[in-house]
């Protein structure tokens, strides 16, 4: 993995259904070696919710990045 973090970030919105939603993931290294994996979503303008994964090697990682893009994209997200 390279040196800075690589990030992805799409939101969704539908007014017709009051839908106005974000969904980003960042790469970053963890303080003891390993890959961390943080993903934010949430309604737009809100705080949201967070969740960290760590992971010990970067294929793993891109791995589960590769796939979250994926099914995020073809959610809708833009």
């Amino acid at each position: 993995m390279s040196d800075s973090p690589q990030s992805f970030h799409v939101t969704r919105c539908d007014p017709d259904r009051n839908m106005a939603r974000y969904y980003s993931l960042i790469m970053q290294p963890t303080l003891f070696g390993e890959i961390s994996l943080v993903r934010n979503w949430g309604r737009i303008g809100t705080r949201g919710q967070q969740k960290v994964d760590t992971f010990s090697n970067s294929s793993a990682l891109q791995k589960s990045f590769e796939k979250l893009t994926q099914q995020k994209c073809h959610k809708g997200y833009k």
